[in-house]
């Protein structure tokens, strides 16, 4: 962070511009709600600089923690709910809580790990320090750390950092960058000529209905679970069409609405609502998005 001091007023995060003593107010969409002598698209951007920044040391701090750990021999917990947890999915959330603490005292943090942290306020960071962990610890590379800033329930930014890989992408619904350059969903107009992702067939029983999703996999070319956050990687850099989840909580869902939605993907919830609400996901490539949610929940 550089040429500036963040600062928390009426728990609304202010930057004070060092160079115009300006406050810039980090809004819904990082406008410049104070402007003098024409400078507020100027200090808009600035400020859209300082907080992708912020979140790139997020991303290096995390990496730092979680590089050592990957292929080596941890022990691994079974939490309330049977899914895996280890000593790099809590070292890893707690640096993170600290950093944003320190940066944005004012705002909230709700993580997979420690739960949420002033639940009423205005802006929420949502962590998910490993998501796939059970990737991670069967030296998978489908994982990710995902961060996302939240804004009075809709997530404005959000970030998936691979950290073996060293691909970092962060969106902000509008664009979306893998380590600084500009990606794409690619162009798919059939589902015949789509590639189909998910993380585990077996939700699909447990938590919707099968026989639909099945019938979707007969329709593409390709299925594969290439699933967690990874599979939302793929298709935000143009490399699958569809990724399905059946089930999902905030910290699966936060950061990667923005980064699918700036990718110029769809991404709703299963029945093609609001996926900061509906506890599943289905996103895709504009041109088949429509046609998956209408198989998916056919014959009801």
């Amino acid at each position: 962070m550089s040429q500036g001091l963040f600062v928390d007023r009426r728990q609304r995060s202010v930057r004070i511009c060092m160079t115009t003593h300006i406050p810039i107010y980090l809004a819904n969409d990082f406008i410049a709600e104070k402007q003098s002598n024409g400078q507020g698209y100027y200090l808009q951007m600035q400020a859209d600089a300082e907080l992708t920044g912020f979140l790139k040391y997020l991303a290096a701090e995390s990496g730092k923690i979680i590089r050592p750990y990957f292929r080596s021999k941890i022990s691994v917990e079974q939490k309330a709910d049977n899914s895996p947890v280890t000593i790099a999915d809590r070292k890893t959330e707690e640096r993170l809580r600290d950093l944003i603490m320190k940066q944005f005292p004012g705002h909230g943090i709700i993580g997979e790990e420690f739960g949420e942290t002033n639940p009423g306020a205005e802006y929420r960071w949502v962590l998910d320090p490993i998501d796939g962990t059970k990737s991670f610890i069967s030296g998978a590379l489908s994982f990710g750390t995902l961060i996302a800033l939240v804004h009075n329930g809709q997530s404005i930014i959000g970030a998936f950092n691979q950290p073996i890989l060293n691909e970092l992408l962060i969106g902000d619904g509008s664009t979306t960058r893998l380590n600084d350059s500009i990606v794409k969903v690619r162009q798919c107009e059939s589902l015949s000529d789509a590639v189909l992702l998910t993380t585990d067939h077996l939700h699909f029983e447990r938590y919707q209905r099968r026989e639909p999703f099945e019938e979707l996999i007969r329709k593409v070319k390709m299925y594969r679970n290439w699933g967690d956050c990874y599979g939302y990687y793929l298709l935000s850099t143009g490399f699958a069409d569809v990724m399905i989840d059946p089930i999902m909580n905030l910290w699966d869902t936060a950061a990667l609405v923005p980064i699918v939605r700036g990718a110029d993907g769809t991404i709703t919830d299963y029945h093609g609502s609001d996926p900061m609400k509906g506890g599943s996901i289905v996103a895709a490539v504009p041109g088949i998005h429509a046609e998956v949610i209408l198989i998916l929940n056919s014959g009801k």
